[in-house]
């Protein structure tokens, strides 16, 4: 595996943990993880990286070893640390982004918000959310405070790593026992009094009280001015669960970007880039390099 190196920022008022692969001098590319997953399984793409790249991969606050905010999150908070990070690292030029499913959400918003701050994005199922009407809203809000009444939310606990692992091979068939027993590693934490839990707040398990709405970020995808490249799973259950391929929501989603590559990687599920590396490292290069 190649080696990385952690470092910490202060960022907006929470420490974040940002990984990099290799060396100062090289392109930079940003590689931006989902829910509930830790910068750690990018490690499986940037192996299969073939040329030379500075990658830089944050733990979204709340996730991996970055702070908690131990209360409700916000999603524009996500973008406000990227713009953060983006300074830090590189505040004269645009970058390159790579986001998973939370992730690529955010870059593909973000990228449209600051489009002189993106070179290109590539995005891997950050689909948006399902679409919500407005007669929804009062039931989404009285669950908001049926929760914010309660006990602090809590994640499942494993006895331990092997059983976390087994836990993630069941859920993803597709992975190896090697790497179960990696991201089990990185994605889970010691629980205090014995057992292994998961590396993130449970605050995350919160419901938004505000419901989604598409066409606002349809209105921010059309200022996107950098090439995007647009990467669904054919296995995908967060895929089959919004829409069908051909659907006239999906497709009008796609047809936000002015700029657009639309491709489908076969033999994966959600987590394309845990099932796929090789294919997602080579389908990045391709994009960025060519």
């Amino acid at each position: 595996m190649k080696a990385c190196d952690s470092e910490f920022i202060q960022v907006r008022g929470r420490r974040l943990h940002v990984r990099v692969w290799g060396s100062a001098t090289a392109p930079v590319l940003v590689l931006l993880h989902g829910w509930c997953d830790v910068s750690a399984s990018w490690q499986f793409v940037v192996d299969a990286l073939q040329r030379d790249w500075r990658v830089l991969a944050p733990d979204w606050r709340g996730f991996g070893l970055s702070e908690w905010n131990n209360d409700v999150y916000w999603f524009p908070d996500y973008i406000a640390d990227l713009d953060a990070l983006l300074d830090h690292y590189s505040p004269h030029s645009p970058l390159r982004l790579v986001g998973h499913s939370l992730g690529g959400n955010a870059a593909c918003l973000y990228a449209g918000i600051s489009p002189a701050r993106v070179a290109g994005v590539v995005n891997l199922e950050g689909l948006g959310l399902r679409r919500h009407l407005p007669e929804e809203a009062p039931a989404v809000y009285a669950k908001w405070l049926e929760q914010a009444r309660g006990d602090v939310p809590t994640f499942n606990s494993y006895a331990d790593l092997p059983a976390f692992a087994a836990r993630l091979r069941k859920e993803n068939p597709r992975l190896s026992e090697e790497k179960a027993q990696f991201l089990a590693r990185h994605m889970g934490e010691d629980k205090p009094g014995g057992g292994i839990q998961l590396a993130a707040d449970p605050y995350h398990r919160w419901a938004n009280p505000i419901i989604y709405r598409v066409e606002e970020a349809m209105a921010i995808w059309r200022q996107v001015t950098a090439p995007v490249m647009w990467v669904t799973a054919a296995d995908s259950r967060a895929f089959k669960h919004m829409f069908a391929k051909d659907s006239d929501d999906y497709r009008s989603r796609i047809a936000c970007f002015r700029n657009v590559r639309d491709v489908t990687l076969e033999d994966c599920g959600h987590n394309l880039h845990h099932d796929q590396p090789q294919e997602v490292a080579r389908l990045i290069e391709d994009f960025f390099v060519t």
